[in-house]
């Protein structure tokens, strides 16, 4: 379980961007992180990856303070972060990023099953290398069998549909709802879109650097069509409280 204590944090230049903000993820939990462009939502997810620091509160994963702990110490403790334009690797395949995310040399079933779980042929890939070949709705998919490798306690998607087309959206969602199924640690996803607010256990809306609201699907989506806040694309702070 993830614990967020009065999470605060300012730019540089000293602008609020989160204010005591709380909140609880369970275990085996999907939760969409949701609301208006500039409400904090991607602030929020690489404060729980360690990507930023803090200004003030705490943060807690399974009752242990990590708090102070970097990227690297949260990485190896099981929290992964899939950013929103992946990291291209150029002279690195497929198999060896995949062997990485899993810390060991694989067997080719073992990286079969991680590659057919995203919907890719692990045969035509294995020796692809991560560079711009490769296009974003199949490097998005790869990213998420580094993700399965890595048998992370808990996974932060940074807007994954962000730069793909409609045909690997389709299959991104399905993805999703294949992994949801199987699901054996957290994962925690930032996005606008319906489609995967569908799919969540929990939607947690947040807004001006707080939550607003926090429920079940049915129950936020409501709330977010009630407020005429759902655009397809991005939600405006004004039209939503």
């Amino acid at each position: 379980m993830l614990r967020l204590e009065n999470i605060s944090w300012s730019t540089p230049d000293g602008a609020g961007v989160l204010r005591d903000l709380d909140l609880t993820v369970p275990d085996g939990k999907l939760i969409v992180i949701t609301g208006p462009n500039g409400g904090g939502k991607t602030t929020l997810a690489k404060i729980i990856a360690g990507i930023y620091k803090q200004d003030s509160g705490r943060i807690f994963l399974n009752d242990e303070d990590i708090t102070d702990a970097d990227i690297t110490e949260r990485a190896r403790m099981g929290i992964s972060f899939a950013f929103q334009q992946p990291v291209r690797f150029k002279g690195i395949t497929v198999r060896k990023l995949i062997e990485l995310a899993a810390g060991e040399k694989l067997p080719l079933d073992k990286i079969c099953s991680y590659m057919s779980r995203v919907g890719l042929c692990a045969e035509e890939y294995i020796d692809r290398e991560v560079n711009s070949t490769l296009s974003g709705g199949e490097i998005k998919r790869i990213e998420i069998a580094t993700v399965l490798a890595r048998h992370s306690t808990l996974t932060v998607f940074d807007e994954p549909e962000a730069g793909i087309d409609l045909w690997s959206f389709t299959n991104l969602i399905k993805t999703f709802e294949d992994i949801r199924k199987s699901l054996n640690g957290s994962i925690i996803i930032i996005s606008h879109q319906e489609r995967i607010l569908r799919i969540a256990d929990e939607i947690v809306i947040v807004a001006d650097g707080s939550i607003k609201a926090q429920g079940d699907p049915d129950s936020m989506m409501k709330l977010l069509l009630e407020n005429n806040s759902v655009t397809g694309k991005c939600f405006r702070q004004e039209e939503m409280f």
